[in-house]
């Protein structure tokens, strides 16, 4: 009896696991494409558009590698490489183009896609069920005044479960990780725009000028502090008939803060004479002489104005606004030698009363007219 009982269990038993061997079967054929579907979830930048998606992926041929749906009795032995519906690059740029919509009046941004992979693996521990685990890697930059500027990359990773006969959970897990990787490089616009400098959008120039004159050996330009007889501090040299000297000269002091999305580039202008390499000649303490040597002054003064007038005409480059100001300086430097042999020349280094007093009314007017009070 018993044994009669068990037969037909044991020829229900063998059928059963006959017809799950050819469902398994039937089921483990090629796995279809994964479709992609449209973000649950956009974002509205305010500084940045995506202007292109570029695919830097190693390996382009697919991007997921996934068992196909089996049973605990017949899992599947291999993976397959899976692709996305329309290709990879194209369904990964559409999804981000649907996730951020374009502003094309802002920022350009270019995201280099270098890794968007799924594999999976049977679980050794748990037949019947299945590892995934998600990578995506990006990097992000922007072309600015023809510069590749590099902002920021971004590496995210997830993991799922799933039981070894159905895929539903793949195109989820990958739909939120890209979604999570376009929330970073929103935020992260977002949060760096208004100081970080590899956002800055322009250059805003300051000066100042520099009047402080605490310091010993070294005066300062200053419209109300003219200079005086006290100033020459120097030895005089011998030989030759020269009364006075001074050697009057500019430099620049720099600083950069952005602000608001602009580098602000503040400037300190500094104008100055030298009193120990400065000495009049114990007969020439007179007026005229002093004249002459404040008009030294003040046309090195007049370059530095021109200098600063020139740059604030100019659109700077936020990559090369300091070799544009460098060059800038050099040639306002050589215009001030040139314009100081002139001023000697045509005044005979002040023996010239007529041309003395046209080089004294030119350099007022164009003083003035800069709004340096004379």
């Amino acid at each position: 009896m018993l044994l009669t009982f068990l037969r037909p269990a044991m020829r229900w038993v063998v059928a059963l696991l006959a017809g799950v061997l050819l469902l398994a079967a039937q089921s483990a054929g090629p796995v279809p494409p994964i479709r992609l579907l449209a973000p649950t979830q956009t974002f509205a930048p305010q500084e940045f558009y995506v202007a292109q998606v570029v695919d830097e992926r190693p390996d382009r041929r697919a991007v997921a590698s996934l068992l196909p749906p089996s049973t605990v009795a017949a899992p599947a032995s291999k993976a397959q490489a899976i692709d996305l519906q329309g290709g990879g690059a194209s369904a990964i740029r559409k999804f981000i183009q649907q996730t951020l919509p374009a502003n094309k009046q802002l920022r350009p941004i270019t995201i280099r896609l270098r890794e968007c992979k799924v594999t999976e693996t049977s679980d050794p521990k748990a037949p019947g069920r299945v590892d995934g685990r998600m990578t995506i890697k990006m990097a992000f930059d922007w072309q600015r005044d023809g510069q590749t500027i590099a902002l920021t990359e971004y590496q995210g990773a997830a993991r799922y479960g799933r039981p070894a006969g159905q895929l539903a959970v793949v195109e989820p897990t990958l739909r939120q990780a890209l979604t999570e990787a376009m929330r970073y490089l929103h935020t992260w616009v977002k949060q760096n725009a208004p100081h970080n400098a590899k956002l800055a959008t322009g250059v805003q120039v300051f000066f100042t000028d520099y009047i402080d004159n605490q310091e010993a050996d070294t005066l300062f330009y200053d419209p109300k502090r003219p200079l005086d007889f006290a100033d020459f501090k120097g030895t005089r040299q011998s030989g030759g008939n020269t009364a006075a000297v001074i050697f009057p000269n500019f430099a620049y002091q720099g600083s950069t803060k952005v602000v608001g999305g602009k580098m602000q580039l503040r400037i300190a202008m500094k104008t100055f004479v030298v009193r120990s390499s400065s000495w009049v000649a114990d007969h020439a303490r007179t007026p005229y002489t002093l004249n002459h040597e404040q008009r030294h002054f003040d046309v090195v003064k007049l370059v530095v104005e021109r200098f600063k007038h020139r740059i604030r005409q100019d659109t700077l480059s936020v990559d090369y606004y300091a070799g544009h100001l460098q060059h800038q300086y050099l040639l306002s430097y050589q215009e001030m030698n040139r314009m100081q042999e002139q001023y000697d020349g045509e005044t005979g280094n002040g023996t010239n009363d007529a041309a003395q007093a046209r080089w004294n009314e030119r350099i007022t007017k164009e003083l003035q007219a800069f709004g340096v009070a004379q």
